[in-house]
């Protein structure tokens, strides 16, 4: 997952930012609230970590600014302010969790992977994809072909997720570039096809077609190959 994480204490976000990069998820960190807004309104990210009291907007007014732009992304809310009060505010706020400092990262991680499974069952992203005879496993970062176990490293099981969601559809490099990378990264000219050549030769060894299609100055596209009566 890309996970934004909106917090001002510094020292609280580097150990965010550590413990969800370990646990394989692509990171961003926003130190204030307007920042944060800015980069949520991007819609590039698949779950919000958001402290509540934030220099400029708080979390609170921050979460309703996305809910009423129609941002539906799951928003895990951490407060040392942990009154039944104090949570009910948050939860109308929109926040879909809401956990009390101090915490366990550990918890953090329960939490996060409680919320997507409920997008999961709203028909929302799932951790799990099949598309033609190519399935992904996104928490193991694992892929079966035709019966073929294939481990994929962190970024080509991002990238392969990607293209997946949007199989038969035309997927830019900068949208791959969004899916795998955060913000610090500083891409040179060839980055994303290295890396999918790379997936490329995983996925298609053994096999006289490939999955992967280029599309020439623009991206690639996941295509499935169908069978012939």
């Amino acid at each position: 997952m890309r996970i934004l994480v909106v917090e001002d204490d510094a020292q609280t976000a580097a150990y965010l930012l550590r413990g969800l990069t370990e646990s394989g998820h692509v990171v961003d960190i926003a130190s204030d609230g307007n920042s944060g807004l800015d980069m949520a309104l991007e819609a590039i990210h698949d779950a919000l970590i958001v402290d509540r009291r934030l220099p400029g907007l708080n979390g609170i007014e921050l979460i309703k600014a996305l809910r009423s732009r129609g941002q539906r992304v799951p928003i895990l809310m951490l407060s040392a302010q942990a009154s039944t009060a104090q949570k009910v505010e948050g939860l109308q706020a929109g926040c879909d969790d809401y956990l009390a400092k101090p915490y366990a990262f550990a918890e953090v991680l329960a939490r996060l992977d409680a919320l997507m499974r409920g997008r999961d069952q709203s028909n929302g992203p799932v951790r799990q994809l099949e598309v033609g005879e190519l399935r992904l496993d996104c928490a193991t970062r694992t892929a079966v072909r035709q019966g073929r176990v294939i481990a994929l490293q962190h970024r080509e099981a991002l990238l392969l997720e990607k293209l997946m969601r949007h199989s038969g559809q035309v997927v830019t490099r900068d949208m791959l570039l969004d899916s795998a990378w955060d913000y610090a990264f500083d891409p040179n000219d060839n980055v994303i096809d290295k890396h999918i050549h790379r997936l490329r030769r995983k996925l298609d060894e053994g096999f006289d077609d490939s999955l992967i299609k280029t599309v020439p100055g623009v991206g690639y596209s996941f295509q499935v190959n169908t069978p012939q009566d």
